[in-house]
């Protein structure tokens, strides 16, 4: 018997209230198979749900599910069904499932399955249990198969980041495309040289986490060369700006 969801309130988010702004470049571009007419738009909706998915940071041709891609301009499955299928990869799990905890990896998936962020702690909660007792497959499902998505996206439309724009500011909110893609926890584990960032630098993590093979050879090339500019100084075949 699987737990049911728990309950949470929405928080009044910009999505969530109608929008009557003038289409601008902060608005994103809906991508639907409905209306496509030739291979191009077909190209370029495929694109578009890699980069809602994948986003322009892990939009590597070896991530590319070249079969999926078959199957979707084949008209045998739907948009959904692609996103679905590019949410349960394996780049996809490498790249955010197993590099980030459950709560973070919600995160990710509201923002790029949902086109929203999440409306508090208790629904990051919520959907954490789900993905911890069903496992990566249930939780995309689930979402994917909720009415929100239904509603928003239904079958054939590329989801998006929806209504960025903001009343009384020039700006929308920042692209999800441009959030990071790591925890803090995630990002915590490597090591921070001191003066770059807030995090001081930690020399047990430094040793923990380093490939002293290659510090090692480094190390050995550094001195290797600091010893041959020495003799070619000392021998006169180079100039001596030290003097000796």
């Amino acid at each position: 018997m699987s737990i049911p969801l728990l309950t949470y309130s929405p928080s009044s988010q910009n999505q969530r209230v109608a929008g009557y702004e003038v289409n601008g470049e902060e608005q994103a571009r809906v991508y639907s198979k409905e209306v496509l007419l030739n291979s191009k738009e077909i190209d370029e909706l495929i694109w578009a749900a890699y980069y809602q998915i994948f986003h322009e940071q892990q939009m590597l041709a070896s991530n590319r599910q070249t079969y999926l891609e078959s199957q979707l301009r084949s008209g045998q499955i739907t948009v959904r069904d692609f996103i679905r299928g590019l949410a349960t990869s394996d780049p996809f799990r490498r790249l955010n499932y197993d590099s980030n905890n459950n709560y973070r990896f919600v995160e990710i998936c509201m923002q790029r399955i949902l086109g929203r962020n999440v409306y508090d702690e208790r629904e990051k909660l919520a959907w954490s249990i789900v993905l911890a007792t069903n496992g990566l497959q249930g939780f995309i499902n689930a979402l994917l198969d909720s009415e929100e998505y239904l509603n928003n996206f239904g079958e054939q439309i590329v989801p998006y980041q929806r209504r960025r724009i903001l009343p009384q500011r020039d700006q929308g909110e920042l692209p999800f495309a441009r959030t990071a893609r790591y925890g803090t926890d995630y990002r915590d584990k490597f090591p921070f040289p001191s003066g770059f960032g807030r995090q001081p630098f930690n020399w047990n993590t430094f040793k923990q986490s380093s490939d002293w093979s290659v510090i090692s050879w480094m190390l050995i090339s550094t001195t290797g060369l600091a010893v041959c500019f020495a003799w070619l100084a000392t021998s006169g075949i180079l100039p001596n700006f030290g003097g000796y």
